[in-house]
């Protein structure tokens, strides 16, 4: 048995594989999901319960858009500012990592970056808190789980300034406020589908306000009006994700996923805690549900104990070079039958090199 930890793109549902292989042989008559019309009324339908079950699983407020976009969240780095900030407005921004920092550097195209707070000397191993965000800000910019260090923000500062939050990494893996929030982005290739879209919630209210010129596939009141096909959409991925929210909702949605989640963070940081060979990377009260980032005490043993975890099927969790050592993504689809098996295999580890 393989069990996949890989960071992204990742595990999937057995059943949603199944389902999307049957529809590439046939869709509908013989045609392929591959081959269909985007402007059929069966790929309609598609994009309609897709967007209905995001709003359905979030439980979504009234008068927010949902869209289903190409570019990934790296696109969305530089359309959050292009519709949201006029030229000489600023926006803050909370550093807690690359992507964080990636999205900082598209701002100078359109305005101004306020960074609130940085966690960056430290090796982004926590969240930073207690800082303030100018009221004058046009928005204030979260990331809310980090991949590549392991951290994870769970409550939002206090203020009356837009926030929009990257929530590629945990979207539908906890339940969330969204009214909390004037515009959420995710990449779809963790816990919503296969990469190739990217899930857009927006606050309708607060598009329209920009001065900037802003390109037709970068205006998000454009895709709005086009019903997320406003020019061919990833006609797959959208299919994909639409299976994939199916098989959440069929499991009691957000709030049941969660607990499993709870149980399999839990489990894996419990034995790093445990285990005298191995240690976390980041704050406790920081660490991220959905990647768990570990290393050893003995950082010669670390190849060792990669090779007995690819040798019985564990797949996908060696560190990022930033960090080092090893990442356990536990997004929702994965089991926690795996975690179980890569927890026996730290104990096993564990038990040969303290002899």
């Amino acid at each position: 048995m393989r069990h996949n930890f890989g960071a992204g793109p990742c595990i999937l549902p057995q059943e949603v594989f199944r389902q999307a292989s049957q529809a590439v042989l046939d869709f509908k008559d013989g045609l392929s999901i591959l081959e269909i019309s985007h402007r059929t009324p069966e790929f309609e339908a598609v994009v309609t319960e897709a967007v209905k079950l995001v709003k359905e699983l979030l439980n979504v407020p009234e008068g927010y858009s949902v869209l289903f976009l190409q570019g990934g969240a790296s696109l969305q780095f530089a359309m959050v500012p292009m519709n949201l900030l006029s030229e000489g407005q600023t926006a803050s921004y909370l550093d807690t990592g690359v992507w964080a920092n990636k999205a900082i550097k598209e701002v100078k195209y359109f305005g101004n970056a306020h960074i609130v707070a940085s966690s960056k000397d430290a090796n982004y191993t926590f969240i930073p808190k207690d800082y303030s965000i100018p009221e004058d800000s046009a928005y204030f910019h979260c990331t809310s789980n980090n991949t590549i260090y392991g951290t994870e923000m769970f409550s939002l500062p206090e203020t009356n300034v837009p926030i929009v939050c990257d929530m590629s990494s945990d979207i539908m893996s906890r339940v969330i406020d969204v009214s909390k929030y004037d515009l959420i982005y995710a990449g779809a290739q963790k816990n919503i589908g296969p990469a190739g879209t990217t899930v857009v919630i927006v606050k309708d209210e607060i598009l329209g306000k920009t001065t900037n010129k802003i390109p037709s596939m970068l205006d998000y009141t454009q895709h709005i009006g086009g019903g997320s096909m406003y020019n061919t959409p990833p006609v797959f991925s959208i299919y994909v994700a639409m299976l994939n929210l199916r098989w959440l909702k069929s499991k009691g949605g957000v709030a049941e996923i969660e607990k499993e989640n709870i149980a399999k963070a839990r489990t894996l940081y419990t034995e790093i805690d445990r285990n005298p060979l191995f240690k976390g990377t980041c704050a406790v009260e920081d660490r991220s549900r959905m990647n768990v980032c570990f290393v050893m005490e003995d950082k010669e043993l670390e190849k060792e104990f990669l090779k007995l975890a690819e040798e019985n099927g564990i797949e996908g969790i060696k560190g990022h070079r930033s960090v080092g050592g090893f990442r356990a993504s536990i997004y929702n689809a994965l089991s926690i039958t795996s975690v179980h098996r890569l927890v026996e295999l730290m104990q096993i580890f564990a038990e040969k090199h303290q002899k």
